[in-house]
């Protein structure tokens, strides 16, 4: 890299490594506040449960589109110029989300909620970006920790306004919370200059060239598509367990998002062991967590305790597959980080909504059993894709 390009690219302080945390949890939020609240939506609009989860599901295939056709973007234009304008637009469709008068408005809201929220995906390679190599998987591993905080705080946020205030108005606070968080960005966020200079015809093309090229990818995609399939398809049915079993409401299904948090503070250990440990057989125990969990779920149907235990467990494992993930396909191509890190959370997120339609089709017809089959079934997939991809993995952490 010359060193007339060097001005280019801040130093990671650990103030604005904060506030990027900050802002990718804050963010990543807006996805998962509808969680805990679909059976309220469900008994709003008279619809079944199976249609309500359109309301999750389209919202992480939202954001699959906002990575695949705008994150590539930051590639060839001006950084925060980009999260500004997503960021001002992910402020009206939540607005139109908390006004939405039928369900099918509402699926349309949440989509463009979702697209409009792909900003942390914007700052986990500028991250990458900015950080020293030799403490990229550890810096990663702390943005990283802000974002599954957000996620999993928000479902406890959310569970709280909904059972308190009704579900519209979580949507009205989130778009003051994006308000600020512009304003935040806005003064404190440093820019990053571009540095493809081809045409967009022709990045999009490249997205094809790197997953031909690049096998490490492909299995990294794999293995985080399943993993999410298998988070999705839990936190989606978790509110109708627990209305059917318990007679519980939003809130206590929140409440199980600040259990999650548990599994959050595993991130930035994982991120530093990701550094230092075999990757290879790092991740084989994570993905193992994953199949455990839906063993003890279960077990669990009509028990509270047993439903901690097994949310503890998805979270580490999910988030801790993650960010191995993110430190493997960050290692391979710098000036098309973001390129590489849009394929892969656009498999992410399919692989999010691919669990949120088989749960809701498996609660409807099989409840619980199903839920706990499906996550099984897809974690299982996962090991065995995570033992026949030994020697790729190896060859890319060596370079070769």
């Amino acid at each position: 890299m010359t060193s007339a390009y060097k001005p280019l690219h801040p130093e990671l302080t650990r103030s604005l490594l904060w506030i990027m945390a900050i802002a990718t949890g804050l963010i990543v939020a807006n996805l998962y506040y509808n969680q805990p609240l679909l059976d309220d939506m469900a008994r709003t609009f008279h619809v079944s449960n199976g249609k309500v989860g359109q309301v999750a599901m389209l919202t992480q295939l939202g954001y699959a589109t906002g990575m695949l056709f705008i994150a590539p973007l930051a590639d060839m234009l001006r950084r925060k110029r980009l999260i500004m304008v997503c960021l001002a637009l992910a402020v009206l469709s939540l607005l139109l989300t908390a006004v939405s008068p039928d369900i099918n408005l509402l699926i349309i809201a949440s989509f463009l909620v979702g697209i409009f929220s792909l900003i942390p995906q914007l700052l986990v390679p500028m991250t990458a970006h900015l950080a020293k190599p030799e403490e990229r998987g550890s810096k990663i591993g702390f943005v990283m920790s802000g974002l599954l905080m957000g996620i999993l705080l928000s479902r406890t946020i959310s569970g709280f306004i909904g059972a308190h205030f009704g579900w519209r108005a979580m949507f009205y606070i989130a778009a003051g919370i994006m308000i600020i968080i512009w304003l935040l960005l806005f003064f404190l966020l440093p820019e990053v200059e571009p540095e493809y200079h081809g045409t967009y015809k022709a990045l999009m093309r490249s997205l094809v060239t790197l997953i031909k090229e690049e096998p490490a990818l492909r299995i990294a995609s794999i293995r985080g598509a399943l993993c999410f399939a298998c988070f999705s398809a839990f936190w989606t049915t978790l509110a109708f367990l627990l209305r059917l079993n318990f007679n519980k409401g939003s809130d206590v299904a929140g409440l199980f998002g600040l259990v999650g948090a548990f599994g959050a503070l595993a991130a930035g250990l994982m991120g530093k062991l990701s550094d230092k440990m075999d990757a290879y057989k790092l991740s084989a125990f994570t993905l193992l967590l994953i199949v455990v969990s839906f063993i003890v779920f279960f077990f669990s149907a009509n028990s509270i305790a047993g439903l901690i235990i097994g949310v503890i467990v998805l979270d580490m494992g999910v988030q801790a597959t993650h960010i191995s993930n993110q430190s493997l396909i960050f290692a391979l191509h710098p000036r098309a980080r973001n390129r590489i890190n849009t394929i892969y959370m656009v498999s992410y997120f399919i692989g999010g909504g691919m669990g949120t339609y088989l749960a809701s089709l498996a609660w409807d017809h099989y409840k619980w059993p199903g839920v706990c089959a499906v996550g099984v079934s897809l974690s299982v997939i996962a090991v065995i894709v995570h033992l026949f991809s030994h020697k790729i993995v190896q060859k890319t952490r060596r370079g070769v």
